[in-house]
């Protein structure tokens, strides 16, 4: 099922590669959502602040091997725009030994260092247990996080989108259900809705794992691809360190947040929980659309198609421009209901907090859009420095304004939700000059 995106209509192509895509994230998104809402709904305000506290701790550990992941997939793409088979399966096996390795480096770590961990991020006396014993299961999981998220790469990088989007309905499924089991009927608390995260996530890592050997005999690597060549690990390292580190940053910026809205108790954290979940399922299909796009400028780039490129910048942006303005009227006007979906009604003061996070935020996706559009195009076209560039100036206007704007009494944790936008736009505009300048340098 592999495509080759350096043929056909450009938009056409762009989507039907992009929209399996979204589903699948959407479908991941439930995960943490089905974790949320029931949490939320059966176990209360103080167990919905500790998972969703939780979630923004996984959200980082996760974004290491998955940056390696993703960056690897660049590679893997441009290798198969290049038809180079053989170089494509050494650098497979390369990537897939030295990611799985730090994958199970981060599990024993983050394992026996939990208690420090939740002191950094100064986690309230009353919700303290709860993240502690929610986090002890969900970091069960972390290979199985890997597993599927290096052979989705894998396969979308040679065009196929499609089965890991199967995996992924067949795992969110599973979660849902295992949810209301564990929770609700056998009254097993956080535990168990971690427990049900960690299950599907194995079903998930695992099947398509056993997928991608089995059906895929193109990507099976055999005996004489199992070396290690300087050239290779060099582009490797390369690409998978520099988007690793990218979104790492991208990722620790919004833990440091976290810890600067946990110090505003727990009806902030608990209307922080809520709201981000329903913030990144909002713009999260402009961010796998960054992804898809990505992938489709990697393959042309392997195979020299610099018009194509350029047409495809045009297609995208037009594209995510589009959608993000659809998706911030709707969130802006339905801020409280999509609350109420997460959040008791008598929680009131949690929910106007929340309200207020969304409509500073929803009125500002196109900023996120096009900054994700930057950072795919520039990990494509082997400047993925750029990207981890973006990235700081973006966490880091966002994390210094956050710490500088809150600490005024008169602006407080408003400050927190209009750093983030003015980060977006401000790492656009430096973005979109890079961008010019690497035009003008190729002509």
């Amino acid at each position: 099922m592999q495509k080759d995106l350096t043929k056909g209509n450009i938009t056409r192509t762009l989507l039907a590669f992009a929209v399996p895509m979204i589903l699948g994230n959407m479908l991941q998104q439930l995960y943490n959502i089905a974790d949320t809402l029931i949490v939320g709904r059966f176990l209360g305000a103080n167990a919905l602040a500790a998972v969703g506290s939780a979630y923004s701790l996984m959200t980082f550990l996760t974004s290491i091997f998955i940056g390696l992941c993703m960056g690897s997939g660049s590679v893997f793409s441009i290798c198969f725009g290049e038809r180079d088979e053989s170089k494509l399966k050494e650098r497979i096996f390369v990537s897939f030994l030295c990611i799985a390795a730090v994958a199970v480096c981060i599990e024993a770590v983050v394992t026996a260092a939990i208690n420090p961990i939740l002191r950094l991020m100064q986690v309230p006396d009353e919700i303290y247990g709860m993240m502690r014993e929610y986090l002890m299961v969900i970091f069960c999981g972390i290979f199985f996080t890997f597993l599927y998220n290096y052979f989705a790469f894998l396969l979308r990088a040679v065009g196929n989108s499609v089965i890991p989007l199967i995996f992924l309905a067949i795992s969110a499924v599973l979660n849902i259900g295992l949810d209301l089991l564990f929770v609700v009927t056998f009254s097993r608390g956080v535990a168990g809705a971690a427990e049900a995260t960690v299950i599907s996530q194995a079903v998930s890592g695992v099947g398509l794992a056993a997928y991608t050997l089995l059906r895929e005999p193109s990507l099976r690597v055999t005996r004489k691809h199992m070396r290690f060549s300087q050239a290779g690990i060099r582009e490797i390292a390369k690409y998978s360190v520099l988007t690793c580190i990218q979104q790492s940053v991208m990722n620790f910026g919004i833990l440091m947040v976290q810890g600067l809205v946990n110090s505003f108790g727990t009806t902030v954290m608990a209307a922080f929980a809520a709201a981000v979940k329903i913030d990144t399922f909002a713009y999260m299909p402009a961010q796998e659309f960054g992804n898809a796009f990505s992938l489709f400028t990697a393959q042309n780039y392997g195979a020299r198609q610099k018009e194509r490129i350029k047409k495809g910048v045009k297609s995208a942006v037009k594209t995510a421009i589009i959608f993000c303005l659809v998706i911030s009227a709707a969130v802006f006007a339905g801020a409280e209901l999509l609350m109420s979906i997460f959040i008791d009604a008598g929680e009131r003061e949690v929910i106007a907090v929340g309200a207020q996070y969304l409509r500073v935020e929803g009125a500002f996706y196109c900023g996120i859009g096009i900054l994700f559009l930057l950072y795919g195009y520039f990990r494509a076209v082997n400047m993925p420095l750029m990207s981890v560039v973006l990235t700081v100036i973006s966490l880091g206007t966002r994390v210094g304004l956050a710490y500088l704007l809150a600490a005024i009494p008169a602006v407080g944790v408003v400050g927190i939700w209009w750093s983030i936008p003015i980060g977006w736009f401000l790492a656009d505009a430096v973005g979109a000059a890079a961008y010019r300048k690497r035009i003008k340098q190729s002509r």
